[in-house]
């Protein structure tokens, strides 16, 4: 089965196109000081690496807002602030390089301090994300709502959307996070039934990679699989690099996007004798940085290993201290198990150079 995509407005950010017909784009949020430019250019270096296509960065003051120029001039990908309450950290943020900015028109106390941004975003070109939490919904629809209930959040969304357009301006993008799986599937299903501006998807505060992971995948693959969304973040308590891997598995998954190898590999069972997980764990870790689609398998016996490892681009079976690859489906040698991470990852390296 195909997806069929909701038609959306699009809008760029920087280079990136989001909504209309461009592909789901993959973002994710540094984690460090953004005044601290070298850890966080380090940081966003590696999500590049792992095929962050849009990252964010919290400003929290002047400082911060200052910093952004040095970041940009140091990486490839657009960057966006994320801004709260002050709007002087927008409007400072924008003209030291911000591509996109993140607010909560809600929480920038008065109308003149909004045109303030409204007047910056036009003048530097930048797209405006209009992010709603659960958290931070007025209190006025939420004691009308009694609490943070799907419409609750959409209501709260399009408040804030029509106080931009008020202002003429129209290059948004919007979310709609909560940290409860259901709310967010229903929200965004509201929200996408009442707007064309492009969404932005996610799951705040979801949790540790299992929780996290779990959580974020149930809804974001429900609403992607819906054809709502076209943009999302996987928000992990963990590296952010992790979540740029959950987000290329997820959109795997539901055969929307790929990049790099898919690994195969089985749970193991008493028949195992070799260190697979150790062996798994290694191999996945390398393919993180390769960008050509393969499928990789990695199995621990000689009951469904052969099988597996034949159907898989370049696969590995186990057996006692010795593993068999092979490649395209032809058995290609047999390796001590001392050897066999060295032997495989020097094979599927110059396969992906090959394809």
């Amino acid at each position: 089965m195909t997806i069929t995509r909701k038609k959306t407005r699009q809008i760029a950010v920087g280079t990136v196109k989001i909504g209309g017909n461009a592909p789901i784009v993959v973002q994710s949020m540094t984690n460090t000081d953004t005044r601290d430019v070298d850890s966080t250019v380090a940081q966003v270096h590696a999500l590049e690496e792992a095929g962050c296509e849009i990252i964010r960065v919290a400003v929290l003051d002047l400082e911060a807002a200052a910093a952004l120029k040095k970041i940009r001039d140091q990486i490839a990908i657009p960057l966006i602030a994320d801004i709260h309450f002050d709007y002087r950290l927008a409007v400072a943020s924008m003209e030291h390089g911000a591509q996109g900015i993140r607010i909560n028109p809600g929480n920038i106390d008065g109308r003149q301090r909004l045109q303030k941004i409204v007047d910056a975003a036009h003048h530097h070109h930048v797209p405006i994300r209009v992010g709603v939490n659960s958290g931070s919904v007025e209190k006025g629809i939420l004691k009308k709502h009694g609490h943070p209930t799907p419409a609750a959040l959409v209501e709260s969304a399009l408040k804030n959307v029509a106080l931009l357009e008020e202002l003429g301006f129209y290059e948004i993008k919007i979310s709609i996070k909560s940290s409860d799986v259901l709310t967010t599937i229903d929200a965004y299903r509201l929200l996408s039934g009442a707007t064309d501006y492009p969404l932005h998807l996610g799951v705040t505060e979801a949790g540790g990679l299992i929780g996290g992971t779990v959580k974020s995948s149930v809804a974001l693959g429900i609403l992607l699989y819906e054809g709502i969304g076209d943009t999302f973040r996987i928000s992990l308590t963990r590296d952010p690099v992790e979540e740029i891997r959950v987000c290329y598995e997820l959109l795997r998954s539901l055969k929307i996007r790929e990049r790099g190898p898919e690994l195969i590999s089985c749970p193991t069972c008493g028949r195992c004798q070799i260190n697979l997980f150790g062996l798994a764990e290694k191999i996945e870790a390398h393919i993180q940085t390769m960008e050509t689609p393969l499928k990789v398998a990695v199995m621990g016996c000689v009951v469904n290993g052969p099988g597996e490892a034949k159907e898989a681009d370049i696969g590995l079976a186990g057996g006692n201290g010795v593993g068999i690859i092979f490649k395209k489906g032809k058995l290609y040698k047999k390796v001590p198990e001392a050897e066999l991470f060295e032997v495989f990852i020097r094979e599927l390296d110059a396969m992906g150079k090959e394809t």
